[in-house]
């Protein structure tokens, strides 16, 4: 685990090994969220990024009336 600072502007620098790790670039956009006491930060990813993510999901199964 690495710490970081926050700055007198409230800003953080990613540390590079993370930044190399997730492939962020600059510009890109993170979600930012609160949960319980702790802050998660999430990149958003391309909807071209994400296809196949769902292979071999298991899909069968009884779909409800209206969802036919």
């Amino acid at each position: 685990m690495q710490t970081v600072t926050i700055s007198p502007k409230y800003q953080v620098v990613i540390p590079k090994e993370v930044r190399n790790s997730l492939k962020l670039k600059p510009g890109q956009k993170i979600q930012v969220l609160q949960y319980q006491n702790r802050i998660e930060m999430i990149p958003e990813k391309n909807i071209s990024e994400m296809k196949g993510f769902l292979r071999g999901i298991n899909t069968d199964f009884t779909r409800e009336g209206d969802r036919l």
